[in-house]
């Protein structure tokens, strides 16, 4: 990567796992609000129905968290809090349609494997009792493995789950003691050994950017990853906003990996992988090419949202319980409380937990499409979104902040290449994905609000 375009291109700009992002988001959006979304929901876009979990507990809490965790609360909390999230599916229950059926369960965290196999096996059967399931949905959980132990594998994969996320992070003991990150308790072979035995589908989670990192030794983290032949890798760049979560700023100490060693980290990683003959989804996601999400790709039925690259098939809505659980609709965002008291006596009170959201107008709607084509694929077909959506391709481009002196720039630059039909990333221009998508995006002309680098 060149440094001029690094200087040039690594500016704060959204991540895009919405659009809007969740920090235009505002506490004029109420539970009422929700419970309207949800209805049109029902009108709009009655299949694909996911739900997420979100579990806030954590043994001990990692310095470069970015997520809603609390460390070990006590044990009344915890046991209110899994009731809490039970009678939110309740509250749920009325304002869905029966006719739609779940297709996808994650589980996020925090640290979903905090809670016991067995609670966490209660409120999958909560849901499959209470709501209908296409056939073999997937059941998803984000877990910590420096926790577990072989037995507590074994109890969560017969538990319901089909897919594991296990948040390696890195391999380098040095890294994770430094960003206070408890190491694997059992050898990675190991729990790949277990997992596997039950026929389940396996995600490794890495981060780069983080304090002793190096283009080696990250290279080195990624080639062991390989040689464990997970379904899935999910190379994540360390977002690093200690204005957002202050713990992460005790990262600056140690002193924090430059934009462009983190690029070479990247590109390291990157070659590695696709030599491995693993295929690259999006930003961060490697993929086999028997895999769902590849599939997906080629027939441009991919997706994202907060929890990553998906299939429309699995996840065109979210509906998210628990604390900070951000619901994901056709025409609005849903975030609850980030106070967990007040989540848990609120529903207790048979109170949606909602704290702020968004409602979006028919342009947001259509700019969000173009930019999830761009940050799925690569590319925005103005013909085929015109086709996808039922409007014209002029009318797209005047919902978005469409600029072609700014496309051609970013062309010079070597970052796209574009005609009245198309925009396209170039291999190199990939990394900055999100600085085009950015221009597209009329809520960035003059904003105040903060966001993370691309690299």
């Amino acid at each position: 990567m060149k440094q001029e375009l690094l200087d040039k291109y690594n500016v704060p700009v959204p991540r895009y796992t919405s659009y809007p992002p969740a920090n235009y988001f505002h506490d004029g959006f109420t539970s009422r609000d929700y419970a309207d979304a949800i209805r049109e929901s029902n009108r709009q876009q009655p299949e694909s129905v996911s739900f997420y979990f979100h579990i806030p507990f954590c043994q001990r809490l990692c310095h470069y968290c970015g997520c809603n965790s609390y460390a070990a609360p006590k044990p009344e909390i915890i046991d209110r809090y899994v009731a809490a999230l039970h009678k939110e599916i309740d509250l749920i229950l009325p304002l869905l349609d029966k006719k739609r059926k779940v297709s996808q369960i994650h589980y996020g965290g925090g640290t979903p494997t905090f809670l016991p196999a067995l609670e966490l096996k209660e409120l999958n059967a909560h849901v499959s009792d209470t709501f209908e399931l296409i056939e073999n949905p997937e059941k998803a959980i984000e877990c910590h493995p420096g926790w577990m132990t072989g037995q507590d594998w074994e109890k969560l994969a017969t538990a319901g789950f089909n897919r594991f996320s296990i948040g390696i992070q890195d391999f380098n003991k040095q890294v994770l003691q430094t960003v206070h990150r408890q190491a694997p308790l059992l050898q990675p072979e190991e729990i790949v050994t277990i997992l596997r035995s039950y026929g389940v589908r396996i995600n490794m989670d890495f981060l780069y950017g983080l304090p002793h990192q190096t283009e080696a030794s990250f290279a080195e983290t990624i080639e062991k990853a390989v040689s464990l032949k997970p379904d899935r890798l999910v190379t994540f760049s360390y977002a690093h906003v200690p204005w957002a979560f202050p713990r992460q700023k005790v990262l600056e100490k140690t002193g924090l990996p430059s934009g462009d060693e983190k690029s070479r980290m990247f590109e390291a990683a990157r070659k590695i992988l696709c030599e491995a003959d693993y295929q690259p989804i999006g930003l961060d996601h490697f993929v086999r090419k028997d895999d769902e999400l590849y599939t997906a790709l080629l027939n441009g039925q991919l997706h994202r949202n907060f929890q990553g690259y998906c299939t429309r098939r699995t996840t065109g809505q979210v509906y998210a319980f628990g604390v900070t659980g951000i619901s994901q609709l056709g025409t609005a965002y849903a975030q609850n409380t980030k106070d967990i008291m007040e989540y848990i006596e609120k529903v207790e009170a048979g109170i949606l937990p909602v704290a702020k959201g968004y409602l979006l107008s028919r342009e947001e709607q259509i700019t969000r499409e173009a930019i999830e084509m761009l940050m799925c694929n690569y590319r925005i077909d103005w013909n085929e979104l015109s086709e996808q959506l039922s409007v014209p391709a002029r009318s797209i481009k005047q919902a978005t902040a469409y600029d072609e002196a700014c496309l051609r720039e970013f062309a010079e630059d070597g970052l796209v290449e574009f005609d009245e039909n198309q925009i396209r990333m170039t291999p190199e221009g990939r990394l900055f994905v999100r600085n085009v998508a950015a221009s597209l995006d009329k809520l960035m002309l003059g904003t105040n609000k903060s966001f993370s680098k691309p690299v």
